[in-house]
């Protein structure tokens, strides 16, 4: 990414790039079929304010993916202990209902592999350690992560019809039930 100090417009015109990305990605469903070109014309934005901000096409998603696991890291590194669980999981939908559009144009793609597979192991880790790497729940972790992470694709897909909240508030329960994570 080449501009490091955002003003107010450059941060707006970043926004309506990875937007109109987003847009395109949910259309074309393979990154490779969306162009520079393409992109400044839906976005209404010149060649050269695109290049002010990224490279390609390429760099723009891997914005709007280190963007997302940059929020999902430092929740869970604030959680040390299952009293937190809950507080994580709240801070994780605040910030996907903050950005519900680009991630409902995005999930929609091909591309959702990519992000699950990222979260799966970022919240595996986390979790692990939670539990103190017991064996016991190797099962119950992979069903759970992996369950989790694709209600909230199916949610941003439109296949379900579930708020993020009732998504939140299902995941905070199923973990107590199986992790016995207090609420």
């Amino acid at each position: 990414m080449k501009v490091k100090n955002l003003n107010s417009s450059s941060r707006k015109t970043k926004k309506l790039i990875k937007e109109t990305f987003a847009e395109l990605m949910h259309e074309k469903q393979e990154l490779s079929h969306i162009t520079v070109k393409e992109l400044v014309a839906r976005a209404g934005i010149t060649r050269s304010s695109f290049y002010t901000h990224y490279e390609n096409i390429y760099e723009v998603a891997g914005d709007i993916q280190n963007e997302t696991m940059e929020v999902l890291q430092k929740s869970v590194e604030d959680l040390v202990s299952s009293n937190d669980f809950n507080t994580c999981l709240d801070e994780i939908t605040a910030y996907l209902k903050e950005n519900e559009y680009i991630y409902s144009m995005i999930l929609s793609s091909s591309s959702a592999v990519i992000y699950a597979d990222r979260i799966v192991k970022l919240l595996r880790k986390k979790l692990d350690i939670l539990l103190e790497k017991n064996n016991d729940h190797e099962l119950d972790l992979v069903f759970y992560t992996y369950g989790c992470v694709n209600l909230y694709i199916k949610h941003f897909r439109g296949e379900i019809d579930y708020t993020l909240d009732e998504i939140n508030d299902y995941v905070k329960g199923l973990a107590k039930k199986i992790f016995y994570i207090k609420k």
